[in-house]
């Protein structure tokens, strides 16, 4: 199992409608193959910040079943207007 981390900046004054946005399209993330949960948080402090954290089976499962398809097409369309800049996405386990 890996744990994809995804750091996004929003717009500010865009927050509510990329939580709208996510919300509209998050079965098009936890219906990928090998994806086993999805989670998306908010900053408190940063309110223009959110963390996804989804959980693969493995790193291929993520890139070729998601990255790599018409999913990850979908997902960029609905949410990457919102983005303030490109987000950081890095895959951790745990140890």
């Amino acid at each position: 199992m890996v744990l994809e981390v995804a750091d996004i900046q929003v717009t500010p004054g865009s927050e509510g409608d990329f939580a709208n946005a996510y919300r509209g399209i998050k079965t098009v993330l936890t219906s990928t193959p090998g994806c086993r949960s999805v989670r998306m948080t908010r900053g408190i402090e940063s309110p223009s910040r959110f963390v996804l954290l989804v959980e693969w089976e493995s790193i291929e499962a993520h890139e070729q079943h998601f990255r790599d398809s018409e999913r990850f097409a979908q997902w960029r369309a609905a949410i990457g207007p919102f983005f303030a800049s490109p987000p950081l996405v890095e895959h951790v386990e745990d140890i």
